[in-house]
């Protein structure tokens, strides 16, 4: 019977090429037109050449920059540091869909569906078997329950908007979740309740394509094995301000910095590398749902720049020089200085600003891109050797060291001397710790030769 079956499909496959419109030409596969999207906030960084490392005097003798000419392919980044309000929305989805996720999945152990209201109305989509695909059905059957909670993959309903009013939460157990998600009345002071950021994690999985590539010379192993899973906590650590600088008033940044609005375009800080990460995953993973749901393409991730992007970055295209502007001093002719950082032996306030300031701040460089001197220093997505520079590759140089915690950042900060703001100067911090005066601003590949009209 599956013999017969077979020939049947492999007569009709025949018949069905012998109209094709290829009249046996190759013409290969027709896809879609591809036209690139230029990301929101971000400036075209075109592809070229540069010579990499300290071209000038190394003051603070590290040996660990020389000059090397490298190539970096072209890049969309992101034309001022993420800011608080950015990072906001990354929390604000997370906190979103940990409420959603906890309401569903109590809905499902009840039993209750959405024609009965209340928590019902949040009930994974499947729950209504009537309105789902033939496609939904196949996945709920053979693969729900497969996942280390059981409910991994089952789509949550985010038609309906979440009640974050008490005196309208519609039942006792929507108030069950809720009250979960926030620290105990012990925990509590002034009568304010606030939200367990503790809960607000991100799990996401990645490829490692470099140790896949490396172990498939040594023999085939499976796709599996390469894959890594990360749970990251997401919110800001605003401990930051307190710890970065023993005996010194800074808790109303610590009580303000990261929710007012009042600070929502200024740089995100306390975030470490790895919160980074998930963020760049996230943004990718929020525009490719956006994408699916209008029937368009996928986009490439979005990642943290390696270094020597960053640095071609920060140039502008002006070789040799100093810093973003060129120099080689930080006062323009009108005696104004070019960055927050601290000058003149320690006068933060010279530069007319204290901590940091807002996002698109001072004058951009000539890709269009604010503060890479400056305001705060920006993680990379590469590792700290200092002999990286001897043997990188010139071509797209990355020392993407997984095992090594020690990750680069670069541009300085408005609490570091203007040497740190020299575009050539390297610096380090580890990959799990979060600072007062650390940011970070992400990049995408661009696909296709850049259009001058972009």
């Amino acid at each position: 019977m599956k013999k017969l079956l077979l020939s049947s499909i492999a007569f009709v496959f025949l018949l069905t090429s012998c109209g094709s419109k290829q009249k046996g030409e190759l013409t290969g596969v027709q896809g879609k037109k591809w036209y690139p999207e230029k990301p929101y906030g971000m400036e075209l960084i075109p592809r070229g050449s540069f010579i990499m490392g300290k071209s000038e005097e190394d003051q603070a003798k590290l040996l660990n920059a020389p000059t090397k000419t490298v190539t970096v392919r072209s890049f969309y980044m992101d034309d001022t540091e993420i800011t608080n309000s950015e990072y906001r929305q990354f929390v604000e989805w997370v906190k979103d869909s940990i409420v959603r996720t906890k309401l569903a999945i109590l809905a499902d152990e009840l039993g209750i569906g959405p024609e009965e209201g209340g928590i019902g109305d949040y009930a994974f989509k499947d729950a209504d078997t009537t309105r789902s695909s033939v496609y939904d059905k196949y996945m709920l059957d053979n693969y729900s329950g497969m996942g280390k909670t059981g409910y991994e993959g089952r789509a949550l309903n985010k038609d309906e908007d979440l009640i974050w009013d008490t005196s309208e939460y519609p039942d006792e157990y929507y108030t069950e979740i809720m009250d979960s998600i926030y620290l105990s009345e012990e925990e509590s002071y002034n009568g304010q309740r606030t939200i367990d950021v503790k809960q607000l994690k991100y799990k996401y999985n990645w490829m490692d394509i470099e140790a896949a590539a490396r172990a498939s010379i040594k023999g085939n192993k499976s796709r599996k094995e390469f894959i890594r899973t990360e749970e990251v906590e997401i919110y800001p650590d605003t401990t930051v301000w307190i710890r970065d600088f023993s005996y010194s008033y800074n808790e109303p940044m610590h009580n303000d910095y990261f929710w007012h609005d009042a600070y929502s375009d200024y740089p995100v800080v306390g975030i470490t590398w790895k919160q980074a990460k998930a963020f760049c995953n996230w943004r990718t993973k929020f525009k490719n749902d956006d994408n699916k749901s209008r029937g368009r393409q996928f986009v490439n991730q979005f990642r943290l720049p390696t270094e020597a992007e960053w640095e071609y970055a920060a140039r502008g295209g002006i070789e040799g020089g100093t810093y973003p502007w060129g120099g080689p001093y930080v006062i323009s002719d009108t005696g104004c200085f070019m960055a927050n950082f601290k000058p003149q032996r320690g006068d933060y306030a010279a530069d007319a600003a204290l901590y940091t300031v807002e996002a698109k701040s001072y004058e951009p460089n000539d890709f269009n891109m604010y503060n890479m001197a400056g305001n705060v220093s920006e993680w990379t997505n590469s590792s700290y050797d200092p002999s990286a520079y001897d043997y990188v590759s010139t071509m797209n140089p990355n020392g993407g060291d997984q095992s090594n915690t020690r990750k680069v950042i670069r541009g300085g900060s408005w609490k570091d001397v203007a040497y740190f703001l020299q575009v050539s100067t390297r610096d380090y911090e580890y990959a799990d710790s979060a600072r007062s005066y650390i940011g970070f601003r992400t990049v995408q590949d661009y696909m296709g030769e850049e259009d001058s009209t972009q």
